[in-house]
């Protein structure tokens, strides 16, 4: 299967957020992937807007099937630098799926205070929810099956890039079932 360039996509949600990004937004990044994407996103659109500075937040302890999963091994502490009370917060995955992350990502932020209003924006949908959680800005929309996890990577350069991966190869390998 051909998988779309995330080049690209990026640059498409760059549009997309842009048009609608008002001044003082602030734009919290989900580790790992999303604060990928969110940094750059913080890196393109602070050029023409007055952001708040950049978050990044992990949802590992916020997750509820944390007790099925367990705790990635890279757990990296959450970094709320601005007042989440009253914010105008752009929440930013990698890929969304079943909306689980999201949700944890939320009752984080809640956590920090009360936000004015939260939008999402996630470079690739699958599909497959299992919450009531959709994203206002998307890059693109792919139905994989539900066997495949789709992997966002970042090279050495900051260039981004899509694979799949068989679940029963990571799961029944040396890897960490995925978050």
């Amino acid at each position: 299967m051909s998988l779309p360039n995330p080049e690209l996509l990026f640059d498409q949600l760059v549009d997309q957020v842009q048009a609608d990004i008002s001044n003082y937004t602030a734009l919290v990044g989900i580790h790992t992937g999303g604060a990928w994407l969110a940094e750059r996103l913080y890196q393109a659109l602070s050029a023409k807007k007055s952001l708040e500075p950049l978050g990044l937040l992990s949802v590992s302890f916020y997750r509820d099937d944390f007790d099925r999963i367990g705790l990635h091994a890279q757990t990296k502490p959450s970094e709320i630098p601005f007042n989440v009370n009253g914010a105008r917060i752009l929440l930013v995955d990698d890929v969304l799926q079943t909306g689980r992350t999201v949700r944890a990502a939320i009752n984080e932020l809640f956590d920090y205070g009360r936000p004015a209003s939260i939008t999402l924006a996630t470079l690739i949908d699958r599909g497959d929810r299992e919450l009531p959680i959709c994203a206002q800005y998307i890059g693109a929309e792919l139905c994989l099956p539900k066997e495949n996890m789709l992997v966002f990577e970042r090279d050495a350069h900051g260039r981004f890039s899509l694979r799949l991966e068989n679940k029963k190869d990571v799961v029944n390998g040396a890897e960490d079932l995925p978050a």
